[in-house]
């Protein structure tokens, strides 16, 4: 495999357009087929710098983003997400096309890595300590996360926390940060940097557009964490900054509330709860300037070593 920007944007076309393309995303290999332009264009453009091959082999997931039928291509256009060559969800409106990809490739890793403890959160490292910020919709969890990304902390995930059992290790897996609504310009005027694909609007989540994840990152999605904090994250707006402790109790409520698979695993999967909740340091965290939530942050985790 090798990075996409290695390969030329007509000879990544022309594979994905016919037997599909490989696209590496931490521990998960998809095999990705589309004949959709924009959604070949977001991808060249977003996941640059991960690893790719146009050759056969193995892969996790099987996936093909497509029109339905030659009706629809002409009338209110839709666009399918197949996995397998099931269709698991109802045709969107053809213009989200890209962010069903997204949303598909999330729905395929949630129910069907079950070797992890999985939880709905973003996850970041810096200088060795990784914090988990689970959050419900509407939280700033992305926000915060594609910020903290921005600022020189190694993002593991936008979406899921993916947990191994005995190690209790945080597991890599870099991908674009989902961005909504007013979020999108927020970040746009928090850091020049920030590469943003299409912007899509009127899905059941409101406008929606995609940040690329940083280069180090994905270089280093190899590389596994040990969780040190948790902290479940509230953007209110004129809040001061506010990091209140929480007992391991409240804590462990809030998280199973987040989890994907905590029942599914039984016994395992409580067992794993507790002894990552023994381990980190439980937080309520509230915000509304990113600068000072970014500064928050920095302070409670050590400093590099000189």
């Amino acid at each position: 495999m090798t990075r996409l920007n290695q390969i030329s944007y007509d000879n990544f076309e022309d594979a994905i357009r016919s037997s599909g393309i490989r696209l590496r995303t931490g521990p998960f290999t998809t095999n990705l087929s589309t004949k959709l332009r924009d959604v070949i264009h977001n991808l060249y453009l977003l996941y640059a710098d991960h690893t790719v091959s146009i050759e056969p082999g193995f892969s996790d997931f099987h996936l093909k983003i497509h029109q339905p039928s030659f009706f629809r291509r002409w009338y209110h256009p839709q666009v399918n997400f197949s996995f397998d060559g099931l269709t698991p969800f109802n045709p969107l409106p053809r213009p989200q096309a890209y962010a069903i990809f997204e949303w598909g490739l999330n729905w395929c890793i949630s129910n069907y890595s079950h070797q992890y403890l999985m939880l709905h959160s973003a996850v970041l490292e810096k200088n060795g300590h990784a914090v988990i910020f689970p959050g419900a919709p509407g939280a700033g969890k992305s926000t915060l996360c594609a910020a903290l990304s921005l600022s020189e902390w190694r993002l593991f995930s936008d979406e899921v926390a993916l947990i191994e059992p005995v190690s209790n290790n945080l597991v890599s897996n870099p991908r674009p940060i989902s961005l909504k609504n007013k979020s999108i310009e927020i970040i746009k005027a928090f850091s020049g940097e920030a590469i943003i694909g299409k912007t899509i609007y009127d899905t059941s989540k409101g406008t929606i557009a995609h940040m690329q994840p940083p280069v180090e990152s994905v270089h280093r999605s190899n590389e596994k964490a040990k969780p040190k904090i948790i902290a479940f994250p509230k953007f209110i707006p004129g809040a001061k900054k506010s990091l209140i402790p929480l007992t391991k109790g409240e804590a462990f409520i809030k998280l199973c509330e987040n989890a994907f698979n905590y029942s599914t695993l039984g016994l395992k999967g409580f067992d794993m709860m507790s002894e990552l909740i023994d381990q980190c340091d439980c937080y309520q965290f509230e915000y509304s300037d990113l600068n000072d939530a970014i500064d928050t942050f920095n302070s409670i985790v050590p400093q590099k070593p000189l």
